[in-house]
């Protein structure tokens, strides 16, 4: 088997070219984004509703109303990467932080795992947003998120499969 080979180094990802052997024998390259990890954030306050954020997408142009999420730091854990995005991003801390589910974000072309959890017992600080971020902090109840995800409002991948696991798994309790 070939070495990979480097195409792209950018700040929060890598291109890579790979070769793999395929199960009859022949080699094949595929073009792969080589990418971290991310967590993703359920903010849950006491009483029944939720916090979502209002992103600036620069890559689509448009603005997206998602759960807050970020990219792993090398070395870091996920659970950590989640409390740190939640208070960077919503200006919220959480007492209680529960894994709910994993998944790859696009494993056709990308290495990238995002860690979906649940946070809980919320106390407001402030945002601390990244150079360059344009986030809004807007609350829900859950059952205008259960529509709104319905309606089809939300647009990313990882709020739509963060919120229908979390969905499922409270309809199912409930």
């Amino acid at each position: 088997m070939e070495a990979n080979r480097t195409l792209l180094n950018a700040t929060v990802f890598s291109v890579e070219e790979r070769a793999f052997t395929r199960p009859d024998g022949r080699l094949v390259k595929h073009e792969v984004v080589v990418h971290g990890g991310a967590a993703v954030i359920i903010p849950l306050l006491g009483d029944d509703r939720m916090v979502l954020i209002r992103n600036h997408r620069l890559a689509v142009r448009t603005e997206l109303l998602e759960l807050p999420a970020g990219t792993l730091e090398v070395g870091e854990a996920p659970e950590a990467c989640a409390g740190r995005e939640l208070e960077e991003e919503t200006g919220f801390q959480a007492a209680q932080i529960e894994p709910l589910c994993a998944f790859y974000s696009s494993p056709g072309i990308c290495t990238e795992r995002m860690y979906v959890f649940v946070a809980s017992g919320l106390t407001p600080t402030q945002q601390n947003l990244d150079e360059g971020e344009e986030i809004e902090v807007c609350i829900h109840t859950i059952e205008q998120v259960r529509q709104m995800l319905v309606d089809g409002v939300f647009e990313d991948a990882k709020t739509i499969a963060g919120l229908g696991t979390f969905l499922m798994r409270q309809g199912a309790t409930n």
